[in-house]
């Protein structure tokens, strides 16, 4: 699973997912994409279940691009315990995911292929998504060549 190696807090605040993205919003490395259309916390396992998903069609051809990274700890007390007594454990890690964020790229292989593992990864994932290509998005590359 995907974690970071040391946090410099255990424990975060739950924080806010409102507004859309402002940065991981194009695709930058692949040529196509899987798009957030809704706010969500992805958990490690989840991403991982995408990734696992989408090279496992792909058969060793072509290269992916994991956008997004779980740097933010979720607690839970265990059930059935009665509040106080503070905040509880660190149960699992989440990357905080706005609508537009760029979660997954995808390049080198043809885009019947590409699509089709990126369709199977969004079922893997808890938010409404879409596939996207870097044409779809407009200066996904084209603002360096303007």
């Amino acid at each position: 699973m995907l974690m970071p190696k040391r946090v410099k807090r255990r424990k975060q605040f739950r924080g806010s997912m409102a507004g859309k993205a402002l940065r991981g919003n194009k695709i930058s490395n692949g040529e196509f994409g899987i798009v957030a259309l809704e706010p969500a916390w992805i958990k490690s396992n989840q991403i991982e279940a995408a990734r696992i998903a989408m090279t496992r069609y792909i058969k060793r051809g072509g290269k992916v691009w994991i956008k997004i990274f779980p740097d933010k700890p979720v607690t839970a007390k265990p059930a059935e315990t009665r509040m106080g007594k503070g905040k509880g454990t660190l149960e699992y890690w989440v990357a905080v995911v706005k609508p537009g964020r760029v979660m997954f790229e995808i390049s080198g292989v043809p885009e019947e292929v590409a699509r089709e593992a990126l369709r199977l990864a969004v079922h893997k994932l808890p938010v409404k998504c879409k596939i996207v290509s870097r044409a779809d998005l407009e200066g996904g590359d084209n603002s360096e060549n303007n």
